[in-house]
This record gives structure tokens, sequence and C-alpha cells, in this order.
């Protein structure tokens, strides 16, 4: 299904209206007062984020702003098979619509919606001043304000905020909303600029630009948790790590620019459920890698889609720009929590032996990976005020997953059902087998402030929960004990695969860790606690 919009055709000389602006779609700006007669929609390039111009009439400049100018059928995931279990169909950009709703099941391939996507947001990302400012930068003008990329009503807010962007209480929900739900662009594109990668790699403006719009996109707005905003608190909390003693004078710009793209598109097009669900639904996604690290694999095939589509690193040598996308992947793929005892493991006897040397490229990878795994999961290492948000949101996606397991008569995962599950044990039995056993070692490797507050915050996260659920066990006297390793135990995965081929990374193995909810994407489980 593809719907174009009518676009308006306005002069450059007449002020363009905000709610022109506004609209989703594209927006032609004409030298001439004559082009009103507005041109067929699909003459318009079918690219998101991109500047066209119609054939018939190169007076006429059109730029794309955030949104897709098709909109997406309402499929999501399709089955590849006509012989596939009902499940496959199963919409997952409709699962946080109405759950009542029949529409949640889509028949197949030939279903037709009965009425358009509901809930999408209008937003502005990059208006004509917007671009024109960019382009100053291609054309090498120097400038003296980094934040040429929002929109002035939020520059100066949002610029003190990424004043303080190496701060660990960095409220990214403030950020987003200041930012109008393009945190995630606008910070790595910030931070991107900030350690001078676009100069450094001679990265095209316009792709860059179109790249981080489309991996925002591409995140599912309706998720609660694994959404854009929590893409880029990863990213914020990726930078933080990269800027500790050991990293910043060891890591070069190839390694920080794989380093924040990876944050960037860790969890890309996550469909709001975890991996047990896929497999148990016979999922197509489960079939094309083995039912091992299903949806990391997807987050990083997705990305380097997005890559190729906008050519992003077209313009390296063939071998380099492989070689980049396989080192993408093995990052993406260590924040399998499947496999965090591995990592985990490995990376205890580097420190035992203290025989990690950063000056060796397979080491500095290694350690980029357990940062990555470490920014994945921090939300419990973060101040009380934001961690607690974070346990809130992440619960209501494992419930609400659990919810749709019990409409469909499926067996309920660990930790999904609302009804035997607290949000207070959850999350304490996540913070004592997951997080801490990950940050601790973290701390070994770099003792410094960072690593004790933290430490500090976690600690005191953890006894907010425990009074939270003693106050509710007084309550309720049925009130479970937090989960146990057993419950949170994660199964091996059948086959390692996909795993990319890096010359920096060492591959990992399939093992069963500790984990919140029995799947392999339930990476990141969010806590709280009074802010130290």
């Amino acid at each position: 299904m593809e719907v174009c919009y009518q676009l308006p055709v306005l002069p450059l000389d007449r002020p363009v209206p905000k709610h022109v602006l506004s609209r989703r779609g594209a927006i032609s700006f004409s030298s001439s007062s004559s082009l009103f007669g507005v041109p067929d929609p699909r003459q318009l390039s079918q690219r998101r984020g991109a500047i066209s111009y119609d054939s018939s009439d190169q007076t006429a400049l059109y730029i794309r702003m955030l949104g897709d100018v098709r909109v997406r059928s309402r499929v999501g995931f399709q089955p590849e098979e006509k012989g596939s279990h009902l499940y496959l169909c199963i919409d997952f950009r409709t699962l946080h619509s109405c759950s009542d709703s029949a529409s949640s099941l889509i028949p197949g391939p030939g279903f037709s919606s009965a009425g358009p996507v509901s809930g999408r947001r209008l937003r502005r990302l990059l208006s004509f001043q917007r671009y024109l400012h960019s382009s100053r930068l291609l054309l090498g003008t120097p400038h003296l304000n980094p934040l040429h990329i929002l929109d002035e009503d939020y520059t100066g807010q949002a610029k003190c905020m990424l004043e303080r962007v190496a701060t660990w209480n960095f409220d990214i929900f403030l950020y987003d909303r200041l930012t109008n739900g393009n945190s995630l662009v606008t910070l790595t594109f910030h931070l991107l600029n900030q350690y001078g990668l676009l100069e450094l790699f001679q990265l095209d403006m316009v792709k860059l630009w179109r790249f981080l719009v489309m991996v925002q996109e591409d995140y599912h707005s309706l998720n609660p948790y694994h959404n854009a905003v929590h893409a880029a608190d990863v990213t914020q909390a990726m930078y933080c790590y990269l800027r500790e003693p050991k990293l910043a004078k060891s890591l070069t710009s190839c390694d920080i620019l794989l380093g924040l793209l990876a944050a960037a598109t860790h969890d890309l097009d996550h469909p709001g459920v975890n991996q047990p669900f896929l497999i148990k639904t016979n999922h197509y996604l489960a079939k094309l890698y083995r039912n091992s690290s299903v949806l990391e694999n997807h987050h990083w095939r997705s990305a380097v889609g997005l890559l190729r589509e906008t050519g992003l690193f077209s313009h390296l040598p063939a071998e380099d720009g492989l070689k980049m996308e396989r080192q993408l992947g093995s990052l993406i793929l260590a924040t399998d929590i499947s496999r965090q005892n591995e990592y985990l493991g490995k990376f205890r006897t580097h420190l035992d032996q203290d025989d990690l040397c950063l000056s060796n490229a397979s080491h500095r990878h290694f350690i980029l990976q357990m940062a990555l795994k470490c920014a994945d999961i921090c939300n419990p290492c973060r101040p009380w005020e934001l961690s607690k948000q974070w346990s809130e949101k992440v619960t209501e996606e494992f419930f609400h997953q659990g919810d749709i397991e019990k409409k469909h008569k499926l067996e309920v995962s660990p930790l999904c059902d609302s009804q035997s599950n607290s949000m207070g044990n959850i999350q304490i039995g996540f913070m004592t087998y997951v997080v801490e056993p990950l940050f601790a070692e973290w701390g070994r490797f770099s003792d410094t402030r960072l690593s004790q507050t933290m430490l500090g915050h976690l600690g005191l996260n953890k006894a907010s929960w425990g009074g939270l659920v003693q106050q509710e066990g007084s309550s309720s006297p049925e009130e479970q004990e937090p989960s146990s390793p057993a419950s949170i135990t994660m199964p091996t995965p059948a086959v390692t695969q996909s795993e990319p081929e890096s010359a920096s990374a060492a591959e990992p193995t399939a093992v069963t860790t500790t984990t919140p909810t029995g799947e392999t994407n339930y990476k990141e489980i969010p806590q709280g606690s009074k802010e130290s």
C-alpha cells in the first residue's frame, strides 16, 4: 500500500506557514508563483529524506521532511511462505494499538487496511533554513553554532543540555521533548560532529542526516521501551564510556565512529516482543537466523540496509566499507543477553590475567563490545528519577507481550505475566543476576568516578525497589520472591549464526545467561533508586 500526499507549492518570496512545515511528506519551494498547479506527487523521489526536483519543471526544488511520502503497509513483518504459522501474521507495528481490535491479526499479503495508520506523530525535522545551514558545512564554511540542525525555538534549551551531554544524569526524556521527538537524530549528529568524524571520514552531510532520520523512523514509536529514545539513551551512555581515560587515549577514530553508530542502531526495527515469542510463533525471522540472536541479527542487517540505501560509506573503498559493516554487526550481536555469561567470562579472564592491550585492534574491539553491553543495560545505574521511568516502560512492554500471548492461547513468557510478576521483583532479579556482575567487572577495568557513580546508583536503586516490594508484600502476603537465577536463565541458542567476521572482534558462542525475561533480546531493563 502506498499513499502519496497532495503537496503544497509555495513561492520562495512568501512565508511558509507553520502548519505546512509540520506536514509529513515533501514541501515544494518554487522560484516562480506560476507553479500553483501541484505536480503528481509520484514524480517525486521515492527515497526518504531526499532532495529532488520535478523533471518536468526544474525550477521547483523539493525537500523531503522527516516522514515518508510512502506510508508503509500495516502488515509489518509479513510471512514469506503461504503455509507459515498463523502467528507470523501478527502485525507488530499495531500491537500497541487497541489490543481488542481484530486488526491485530493480518490475514495475509492481500490484506488491505480499513483505514489510515493511526497514532503517527506529525513533526518537522529539517526545514529549508536548516538545510541551507547544513550546506554551508559542505562548502567548508565555518559555523559558530554547532546546533544548526535544531529548530530555532528549541536551540537554546537543547544547546544547554548538549553542553552537559557527558554527564551521567543527562535527562534523555527532557531532551527528547526539547527536540520535538528527534533526540536520536540530533544527539547522534552532534556527537559525530563533536568528534570531527564528518570531516575526517568525509561523510556527506545530507547522506548522514538522511541515514539518521531513517534510523529514527525505523524504531517503533509505539514500543514503550524499545524505541528511538532508548537508542538515544544508549548512545549518550556509550559516549560517556568512550570518554573514560583508558578508552579516550586508545580508541581510533574508526572505533569511535563504529561505537556511536552501533549504539544508535543496536535495536533497530525492534518489534516490541522477545526472541522466544518469535520462535514459538514460528516467525520467519527465527527461521532465517536459526533461532540464534534473531533480533540482534535483524537489527544489524537493518542497519546495513540503511547504510547501503543512503550510501553513507559509498565513497570509501569497497573493502573498507564491508569491514566496517562486519565490525558494526559484531558490536550489535554482542548485545544478545543470552550470551552474557560468555562475554562476561572472557572479560573477567582478561582482567584476572591483566593481558588487555588496547594497542591491539582485537582487544579494543572487545572493549567496545563490553562498553555497548554496559550502555544497553545501564538504566539501573542511572539516578532513580530516570531509572524508574525506564523500569515502568520496559515492564509495560513485557506485560503487553504477555497479554498478546494470553489472547492467542500461547504459553506466557517468563516475567511477561502481569498476574504473577511485579515490577519491583523483576527489577531486583535483573539487577542481582545481570547488571551487578557486569558493572562490577567494568569497574575493575575502568576504576573511575563514573564507574563508582554507576555502582552507587545501582545499590540505591536496588534498595529502593526492595523497599517498594516490602510495602507491596505487607499489603499482599502472596507476593513472590525476586526472580531467581533459575527463573531468568536464558536458553542456549541452537546455532551461532550470522556472526560477522571481524578482524578486530573475537566471535562469541552461545551460552546460557541470567536475564529477567527468558529471551535473547530482553537485554535492557531499567530500574531506579534515589539519586545520591
